[in-house]
């Protein structure tokens, strides 16, 4: 199983739960159906932040270019949260989400890569998908261009290529479980938050 066969076993696996987190309804769980601007924004840079502080701390621990992996996301990520405009204040206090919180759980080089690398951006995916969906809505079509460039970037799977290739076929079987592991975190977390509203999470046909 090559980087290539670990990428499509993560998406087969979880391609209910990334499914679902494309929802419509993503943005109502994620700013607990506080449906502005300001709160779309927090929400997107405390997702970058806390991608960026697990990755940048991996990086420090690791070498070679499974290290430069985690180093180009890390930088990426934080790049993009200091351009995202926000109440700096407000941001600072608003609660981190449960995928950022799992990833300062991971311990082991493959788990890292796995939810960090290959999770994370499958997840920023579905996530950017809406804001900028809400965005185009909300006929604020600059915003709207500038959230469709952060979701090309914040879904760059090269890092998660370039680490998965240093690993021998076990470390990426373990990455590809730690992975769906990580997509899953962030799904229940959705699917909690809006049963808690009494809403279901599951679509509807």
């Amino acid at each position: 199983m090559d980087a290539a066969d670990t990428l499509d076993a993560v998406r087969e696996a979880s391609a209910s739960g990334l499914e679902r987190l494309g929802s419509d309804k993503l943005l109502v769980a994620v700013t607990g159906a506080d449906l502005t601007s300001d709160a779309v924004r927090e929400a997107a840079v405390t997702r970058e932040r806390g991608r960026a502080s697990a990755l940048a701390a991996w990086a420090d621990e690791s070498e070679g270019a499974i290290a430069d992996a985690f180093d180009a996301a890390a930088s990426a990520a934080s790049e993009r949260a200091d351009r995202i405009p926000r109440d700096d204040v407000t941001t600072a206090d608003a609660e981190t989400d449960a995928l950022s919180a799992h990833l300062e759980t991971v311990d082991g080089t493959a788990e890292q890569i796995g939810a960090g690398l290959v999770a994370s951006p499958l997840v920023a995916d579905r996530f950017y998908l809406q804001v900028v969906s809400f965005f185009v809505n909300e006929a604020d079509e600059g915003s709207a261009d500038a959230f469709r460039e952060m979701r090309t970037a914040a879904s760059d799977l090269d890092p998660a290529r370039d680490a998965l290739a240093e690993l021998d076929d076990e470390g990426r079987e373990t990455a590809r479980d730690a992975a769906v592991e990580a997509i899953d975190v962030a799904y229940e977390e959705y699917a909690e938050t809006l049963t808690e509203m009494g809403l279901d999470p599951k679509p509807t046909c």
